[in-house]
């Protein structure tokens, strides 16, 4: 039986900036994922996250602590 992927493992392209969500779909997947802007004060952009645009996502629990 196949192991099921991580959304860590995947990468992404840049479906849609709608409001305070960025919408990406997996290059291998297809699922369609959206994320929501934790800090309204620092709106997503067209400029940041332009259509098409290829990103990966991180795990925070991987990232040490301060």
């Amino acid at each position: 039986m196949a192991e099921r992927m991580s959304i860590f493992d995947e990468r992404y392209r840049v479906v849609a900036i709608d409001g305070d969500c960025l919408v990406i779909r997996g290059v291998l997947s297809g699922e369609v994922l959206t994320i929501v802007n934790p800090e309204p004060a620092s709106p997503l952009t067209q400029q940041d996250y332009p259509l098409g645009k290829l990103i990966a996502l991180t795990d925070p629990s991987q990232s040490p602590l301060n």
